[in-house]
């Protein structure tokens, strides 16, 4: 026991940075144990690290993420098709399993922790004008770092995308994909047409409830919507959170789809491997290889059929940019060879939301981290699988309803409700305030004062925005976190739409189901928004201007469309324009947001791409591989040495790094000496200014040398 102990705190410590104190540490190490033996006798267990990669497979996925991680599921289906799979981050811990822990993952090692930039418009209670996006940087991606919330959208989202050009993308074609993930263990959904049995992804509500959900729902009734499946046949309507957990336990991506595949002998994984770049071929335009670094290594692997972009729609458009994709005077602005001028990292879209409206509530009802018994709590996830630790982050209830600005004669609302039943205050500024990045004059002024009192909150978010953000190179290394222009609330009805949902929602919980609870507002004004009289519109909207909230769903940056859509990057079977043997599967494509929360569309999505690729190589006489993969494996060799061995050969014809070096624009080559990678003067300590990434994270050395120049950096190469 001690040693497992320790063990965990180790884990905690890797994760957060640092060990928390108080009562909390004993069931984060209880339970972080009780997971440690469940993998012990897992039979699916986790998934190996690759560390002999061979020299080129025949379909390479760069992300392993909501959609990376289906797509390698079902690719390597195929027994002779070879899959590499690469994850820039490392494997899920004991912590991320505890649906509860959600936040605390936020900002961890597992987080990309990106930031917005400064905005006028939008989070002005937030540090610096700037919004934390958490992004995942594990295995399984913002799989694991999300609320887990399975929603799958509006049936009018997906006829919109038909409707655009975008052919076979209709609900009726779709729906098959989200049935045949899904494993929905909701007995009231056993025999329901919209959903699946027997998939790789559990799917249910949290075994533990408070009684405010059903306050919750109950009200959504006396307002007049249905309590009713909102994946189901229509979606205005309250209902209590389905999830995706199983047993209790955070059901990631990872788990679902890669653990069972682990033992497939022709599927390999590549984790803390961080990639640079997709090689393009000038000449024929074929994406042919993959570049990125691994504890010090720079690899080259090569791709036989294609290579797959998964890695989420920052890290996508990055990637995509600096491969030489992407808006032709953006690039050169950089440096950058442009190979095909596309409007990558434009078209972003995220729902964003009003956070902080706060009720209180008389009875303990609510969750209030200092209340629960840090054992009992504990044992009760470990041995019954239930408790609040297995709260999807907290959120027990959605809706969807219409507000003045949308169409009720349509079923597609304008605003989803997420319900908690706890807000802001309810952790004492422990760890909320932190992950919202919310200035402490705001939450001194405001929440404080309510520390630990029991509280819940509806948090209103806009499903439709007609703003439009950008991704955007910071520089040419690709270690530099991108720009990321959120841009919300540009377009003015965003905010007003926004506030007539902060109006329903504040009519939802004035309903008489929760007087019982002594149900109340609590009525501090915002400091910044005092000039406005409490309520009113202004001051809604000022609200909503400054506890601007992301819902963590950013899609739309290299949009899916017809030919003769000047702002598509990837047609209809998700290729991209002018590129051969480059797909791009992940919530790039989208080209307008789903109506609801985007881990369950993006799925779909990988599970359709991995089908499209499938229909095009084993059915289409015009997808033929014209060159036989070498049966070697990778061989490595130091650069700048006196004793360079000899690199294995590659089918892949311009391969040579040193003639790499040798030849390419020193302007847009990322291993030029002139670009250091790992230069000091462009270190990648992060910092609150640059949010570049920590070399801690990366097992190279920034301080010694750069990539280039070291004559002890190792060059692996196919």
């Amino acid at each position: 026991m001690v040693l497992n102990l320790l063990f965990i705190t180790t884990v905690i410590k890797s994760t957060f940075g640092v060990v928390t104190t108080g009562l909390w540490l004993i069931p984060l190490m209880l339970a972080a144990i009780t997971y440690y033996r469940y993998d012990a006798v897992d039979p699916e267990s986790r998934p190996l690290d690759q560390l002999n990669l061979y020299p080129e497979y025949d379909f390479i996925v760069v992300g392993s993420g909501s959609a990376g991680a289906v797509v390698a599921n079902r690719l390597s289906e195929v027994r002779k098709w070879k899959v590499l799979l690469i994850e820039a981050g490392p494997d899920e811990n004991e912590i991320s399993d505890v649906p509860s822990l959600a936040a605390y993952l936020q900002l961890s090692k597992l987080d990309w922790a990106y930031k917005t930039e400064p905005s006028n418009k939008a989070c002005l209670g937030m540090q610096n004008n700037r919004c934390n996006w958490p992004r995942g940087r594990v295995l399984g991606g913002s799989s694991v770092l999300n609320y887990m919330l399975y929603v799958r959208g509006n049936r009018n989202d997906y006829d919109h995308w038909a409707a655009l050009g975008n052919t076979g993308w209709d609900y009726e074609q779709v729906l098959r994909y989200f049935k045949k993930s899904e494993d929905n263990r909701n007995p009231y959904l056993a025999n329901n047409a919209y959903h699946g049995r027997g998939g790789l992804l559990t799917v249910q509500e949290s075994p533990w409830h408070s009684p405010l959900v059903a306050a919750f729902v109950e009200a959504g009734t006396q307002l007049g919507y249905q309590n009713r499946d909102i994946n189901g046949a229509q979606q205005s309507g309250f209902m209590i959170a389905q999830g995706t957990i199983r047993r209790g336990s955070r059901c990631s991506t990872a788990k679902a789809f890669l653990r069972p595949i682990r033992q497939r002998k022709n599927f390999h994984l590549s984790m803390n491997s961080h990639v640079t770049r997709v090689i393009i071929e000038p000449g024929t335009m074929r994406a042919q290889a993959v570049e990125f670094v691994k504890h010090g290594k720079v690899y080259r692997i090569a791709a036989r059929r294609e290579v797959i972009l998964a890695a989420g729609a920052i890290n996508t458009p990055q990637l995509m940019m600096l491969s030489g994709l992407g808006p032709r005077k953006h690039l050169e602005k950089h440096g950058i060879r442009v190979l095909q001028d596309l409007p990558v990292g434009e078209n972003m879209q995220d729902h964003v939301g009003m956070g902080g409206l706060t009720f209180l509530v008389d009875k303990p009802v609510a969750i209030i981290q200092d209340r629960f018994n840090p054992t009992a709590v504990t044992f009760q996830y470990v041995l019954r699988e239930r408790g609040p630790m297995t709260t999807l982050g907290g959120v027990e209830g959605l809706a969807f309803v219409h507000t003045p600005y949308s169409n009720r004669s349509v079923d597609w609302p304008d605003i989803q409700f997420h319900m908690a039943p706890a807000s802001i205050n309810s952790d004492n500024g422990a760890r909320v305030k932190k992950v919202l990045g919310l200035k402490e004059s705001v939450y001194q002024e405001v929440y404080h004062p309510i520390a630990n009192k029991d509280s819940w909150t509806i948090m209103p978010l806009l499903l439709r925005p007609r703003s439009r953000g950008s991704v955007k190179l910071r520089t040419a290394n690709p270690f530099h976190y991108p720009l990321i222009n959120a841009n919300y609330f540009d377009d003015p009805l965003d905010a007003k739409t926004l506030v007539e949902g902060a109006k329903i929602a504040l009519r939802v919980a004035e309903a008489q189901v929760f007087k019982q609870f002594g149900s109340r507002l609590w009525r501090k004004p915002l400091p910044n928004c005092k000039q406005h009289k409490f309520l009113s519109d202004a001051y809604l909207e000022c609200h909503v201007r400054t506890i601007s909230m992301t819902i963590y769903h950013p899609c739309g940056t290299a949009k899916m469309g017809p030919a003769w859509d000047p702002g598509a990057v990837v047609d209809p079977r998700l290729r991209v324009y002018g590129v051969r043997g480059l797909r791009v599967i992940d919530a790039s494509i989208m080209p307008t947001i789903s109506s609801g929360n985007t881990n369950a569309p993006v799925i779909m999505i990988a599970e359709k791409g991995a089908d499209l690729i499938k229909e095009d190589w084993l059915t289409n006489p015009e997808y033929k591989v014209k060159r036989q993969a070498s049966a070697g494996r990778t061989k490595s060799r130091t650069v700048g040495g006196a004793g360079d061995t000899e690199a294995a050969a590659s089918s892949i014809q311009a391969v040579n790094i040193n003639s790499l070096l040798n030849n390419n624009n020193s302007s847009s080559n990322i291993l030029d000496s002139s670009s250091n990678i790992l230069d000091s003067s462009s270190n990648m300590v992060a910092s609150s200014n640059s949010n570049i990434l920590d070399t801690s994270s990366s097992n190279i050395s920034a301080s010694s040398s750069n990539i280039v120049n070291s004559s002890n950096i190792t060059y692996s190469e196919s």
